[in-house]
């Protein structure tokens, strides 16, 4: 059952519609290419330990070709140094297996690596 529109609704949406057109608006500007933004966004989320956040910008970053599996694990090598060993070895991990999920759905096998 879906409930009527109603100030409270309409105020989230509108935040929504707000929120993102903002972010549009912020990867659509032309003095950083969008590679350049996602390494920025990477490292700043790598850093702070935003985890779930990292997870969607590097599928956002290998499906989209903005970075490629080479890239992604150099990635890694770059930010343990700066963002430590601990933050580093989680970020790998999630790098290959992403890899690994995206060349399964790349080759018609579908399914989360464990």
């Amino acid at each position: 059952m879906t409930e009527p529109a109603g100030p409270a609704t309409e105020i989230v949406d509108s935040y929504g519609m707000t929120a993102e057109r903002a972010f549009a608006d912020l990867w659509s500007r032309e003095t950083l290419t969008l590679r350049e933004r996602r390494l920025l966004l990477l490292g700043l989320l790598v850093g702070q330990g935003i985890d779930d956040q990292v997870e969607l910008q590097l599928d956002a970053a290998l499906r989209t070709g903005d970075l490629d599996e080479a890239e992604l694990r150099e990635l890694v090598v770059f930010l343990t140094h700066y963002a430590g060993w601990t933050r580093g070895t989680r970020l790998g991990k999630q790098v290959e297996d992403l890899i690994e999920l995206v060349r399964r759905d790349r080759s018609g096998r579908r399914g989360r690596p464990g």
